[in-house]
């Protein structure tokens, strides 16, 4: 039987004592794309932080190769998890180069620098991410989408097993939207890369992930594939609106979003 990457196990977690997420359950496979759904303050972003250890959990665990995350050094866990977070908030102004050599830092012996394995890398990354021609330019001169773009390089610098997303297309325009997704998508096919994506992007989500995660009342309220998760159903108790999962003319997956819907009496009798 093989270890998953990533298995989380009865995980709760609160802030001062209001629980957020309350017995989470579920495991990934080598190379899925995972995405993780929910209205608003349901705890996605909470939850993906339990999974490096940027939080530690109220209850349940966190199990990486098998291993649980509290028996594992920040380091080890940096060389197997990388994350993009919603928000990067960064101070000083490094230029593109020195933010995604940060990535290497997990592999690199102390007062050492960078090996020529890590500058191939590093530059690779940088390609990927689509930001190799910015290399010297100033992290502070950007614009909020370089900067996003800037961050995924530094987490595919980690060469991760498992890549942690949260909202990562929130500051792209539209073409880099689908250019990253298409990236991340095509790395868990020919590398094995697994990825937990956080995104409210009900189309997005449905196109591009393997199996969702609904989350609703602290807990898992359904895990499947986008067809089995994304019903009209589902999307009314969830996110109070009436929706449709589908294929589009070019035979992509998506969702298919109609309009709010209330479940008032007034409502109740006419919606279908």
């Amino acid at each position: 039987m093989v270890t998953p990457p990533l298995e989380v196990r009865d995980l709760g977690y609160g802030y001062d004592g209001r629980p957020i997420l309350d017995g989470v359950s579920f495991s990934l496979s080598p190379g899925e794309v995972l995405g993780i759904l929910g209205p608003n303050g349901c705890g996605k972003t909470t939850l993906l932080r339990n999974l490096n250890r940027n939080l530690r959990p109220k209850g349940g665990c966190v199990l990486l190769d098998g291993n649980d995350l509290e028996g594992l050094q920040k380091r080890d866990i940096a060389r197997k998890v990388a994350a993009v977070p919603q928000t990067n908030e960064i101070s000083f102004a490094f230029t593109v180069r020195d933010i995604v050599e940060m990535g290497r830092m997990p592999f690199q012996e102390a007062f050492r620098g960078s090996t020529s394995e890590d500058e191939r890398i590093v530059q690779e990354a940088m390609e990927q991410a689509g930001v190799a021609h910015m290399a010297d330019r100033r992290i502070n001169t950007m614009s909020g989408g370089e900067r996003q773009r800037t961050i995924i390089a530094r987490a595919l610098a980690q060469t991760p097993d498992v890549l942690l997303m949260d909202e990562p297309t929130l500051h792209l325009d539209v073409s880099m939207q689908f250019d990253v997704l298409d990236l991340v998508r095509r790395l868990s096919r020919e590398s094995g890369l697994t990825v937990v994506l956080v995104s409210h992007d009900l189309p997005m989500v449905a196109r591009y992930c393997d199996r969702i995660i609904l989350l609703h009342d602290r807990r898992v309220f359904a895990v499947g594939t986008p067809e089995e998760v994304l019903t009209p159903g589902n999307m009314r108790t969830v996110f109070s609106v009436d929706a449709r999962y589908e294929t589009d003319e070019r035979g992509n997956p998506t969702v298919r979003l109609f309009g709010a819907c209330h479940d008032d009496s007034d409502d109740a009798g006419t919606r279908r």
